[in-house]
């Protein structure tokens, strides 16, 4: 049976789980489970993943989420992928999971934060608590510190390694998703990390043409969201 992956391109994991799909020849069935109308709190996606959440895969009778797990099974899976995806040797592969534990409360925790507090809550009227933005700014600009000058100290991938892992895929994914913010503070936030930079291009040409090909989705939403700011603004000028 194929395998099933259910995702929305605008979902930063559902994007590394795709991309990774693309680059080692995984033959799949994507299904868009459109997550800004809320399909994943539908009674039949919310039967396959009770989490209501993006990605989700079903091989045959094995249902998985988190996608984390997900790159961990499809990687042990499948004999074709190559080794640096997720390495066989123990001390390396440890890295990778040092990475992927740090990602969640770190660098996902903050650019989510910061996503919330400037484009999701301004695009529907509702006023961003400064707090809340303020706390998400810091959580942010300290993990992309921690990944400029730890995780991407030893080489051009994280960890240490001279070739992309599952980690790079989960992290590029989370810092493209940063191009959902207006232009200039887009680039306020990242300028300073020319080490991160660097590796996200790195990234985008160790994956080519599957990265741009999956963040099309992201890049014409980045499109629609600021001609909509803009458009916000002006009306209040």
């Amino acid at each position: 049976m194929t395998l099933k992956v259910y995702c929305d391109r605008m979902s930063q994991p559902s994007r590394a789980i795709l991309i990774f799909c693309k680059m080692n020849g995984i033959d799949f069935e994507e299904i868009t489970i459109n997550i800004l109308k809320g399909e994943q709190h539908t009674p039949e996606y919310k039967a396959i993943n009770p989490m209501c959440q993006v990605p989700t895969i079903v091989d045959g009778d094995f249902t998985l989420f988190e996608s984390h797990a997900i790159l961990i099974y499809l990687s042990s899976k499948y004999p074709g992928v190559a080794s640096h995806w997720y390495p066989s040797d123990l001390v390396e592969r440890a890295k990778v999971h040092s990475v992927l534990d740090w990602h969640h409360a770190n660098l996902r925790r903050g650019s989510v934060g910061v996503i919330v507090n400037n484009v999701m809550l301004p695009l529907n009227g509702v006023p961003s608590n400064p707090q809340a933005a303020e706390e998400a700014a810091k959580t942010l600009e300290k993990a992309l510190t921690v990944l400029e000058t730890f995780w991407l100290k030893d080489g051009p991938f994280l960890a240490g390694r001279s070739q992309p892992s599952i980690a790079d895929l989960n992290l590029v994914s989370e810092v493209m998703e940063l191009e959902l913010l207006s232009e200039e503070l887009h680039d306020r936030i990242l300028s300073p990390y020319k080490k991160v930079l660097r590796w996200v291009e790195d990234t985008k040409n160790a994956t080519a043409p599957h990265f741009e090909e999956i963040h099309g989705v992201l890049f014409k939403k980045r499109k629609e969201i600021r001609e909509l700011m803009a458009a916000k603004s002006g009306k209040t000028e």
